[in-house]
């Protein structure tokens, strides 16, 4: 494994370059944008969305998918969940059935309400071997070199050992896991869960409200993930409770920063207006919402959230029916 190709270039993305450089040869970075190409290209440094971290030498920002593509053993794919589907029909006339595909994008496509690794499978011509990473992470911790620990999740469990070996270094350490669906369905509904910890915090609530909310958000979480097919026990792990419990609560969460400036009072078309980063929970609110009416899973947090996120509802309002459900045991 010496080529390494990473699709998206935004903090995720480039944090991930940087910390896989030493494990490759040459890691080629895409981004969609020409114009930040060209200024990473001279300066070596992500200033819109990773702003302080050079790139290693080895890295190469281009804008230029069969570049990006060319000769590569392994796909690193980091583009929006909801933009995920497109730049992969713009890459399959370079896509080749030896490469390996690692999908770090957390949520669920709208409409479709697919997983990643579902539209990853979906749209290759061939039969894609596509393992998924996640795990509880900043990008920016992840570039700094703290230490991390994350989960290669597929069914395939020499493809996840294989990318494991890849990837794991000083400062990246990753777990196999088989569940693939538990892992993708506890990193993108975490994220929902992030905003309304937000919405707690916005509201000026203390720490009680927030734990609550972590715990049955978990429990939602994982009722959706057994009916979708996956495990339980994976929600109990570093793709589940450990990255439930750091977006909920990390300052650097993009979501629990939507969910607190909800609750201050400012509209959500106002608070994504304001930044160039996306926050996958607001997409990913709408999908679970309608996936979990197709599986017939209860998700008061989730629906609760939707009707914030989509119909403006006061998020006091919100909390306020989350804890006048009738009763019931735990």
């Amino acid at each position: 494994m010496r080529e390494l190709s990473i699709l998206g270039a935004g903090s995720w993305g480039t944090a991930l370059a940087i910390v896989l450089a030493p494990r490759f040869v040459r890691v080629r970075l895409w981004s969609h944008d020409t114009g930040l190409a060209d200024v990473v290209g001279l300066s070596r440094e992500n200033t819109a969305y990773l702003p302080g971290f050079r790139l290693p030498d080895n890295v190469e920002l281009t804008d230029d998918l069969a570049h990006a593509l060319e000769e590569t053993n392994i796909v690193l794919l980091v583009a929006p969940s909801q933009h995920l589907r497109t730049v992969l029909r713009r890459s399959l006339p370079f896509l080749t059935a030896d490469m390996l595909f690692v999908v770090a994008t957390k949520g669920l496509e709208t409409g479709s309400l697919e997983r990643m690794s579902e539209i990853v499978i979906g749209e290759c011509p061939f039969d894609a071997k596509v393992a998924t990473l996640s795990g509880p992470t900043f990008a920016k911790e992840i570039a700094k070199g703290e230490p991390t620990a994350v989960v290669i999740a597929s069914p395939d469990q020499d493809l996840a050992a294989t990318v494991q070996g890849a990837f794991s270094g000083p400062t990246f350490r990753l777990y196999t896991n088989a569940d693939q669906i538990g892992v993708e369905l506890g990193a993108a509904l975490k994220n929902v869960i992030a905003i309304g910890a937000g919405i707690c915090e916005g509201l000026g609530l203390g720490h009680n409200p927030v734990a609550a909310l972590v715990t049955r958000g978990l429990a939602e979480i994982t009722r959706l993930a057994v009916a979708a097919g996956g495990q339980a026990k994976t929600l109990s792990g570093l793709a589940g409770l450990g990255d439930l419990v750091l977006t909920c609560t990390g300052d650097l969460s993009r979501n629990r920063r939507v969910g607190v400036e909800l609750g201050k009072g400012r509209s959500l078309a106002v608070i994504l207006a304001a930044t160039n980063m996306i926050a996958e929970g607001v997409e990913t609110t709408f999908a679970a919402v309608d996936l979990a009416a197709k599986l017939g899973v209860e998700m008061p947090i989730t629906a609760q959230m939707n009707l914030v996120l989509r119909d403006g509802k006061a998020p006091q309002e919100a909390i306020r029916y989350l804890m006048e459900r009738s009763l019931r045991s735990e």
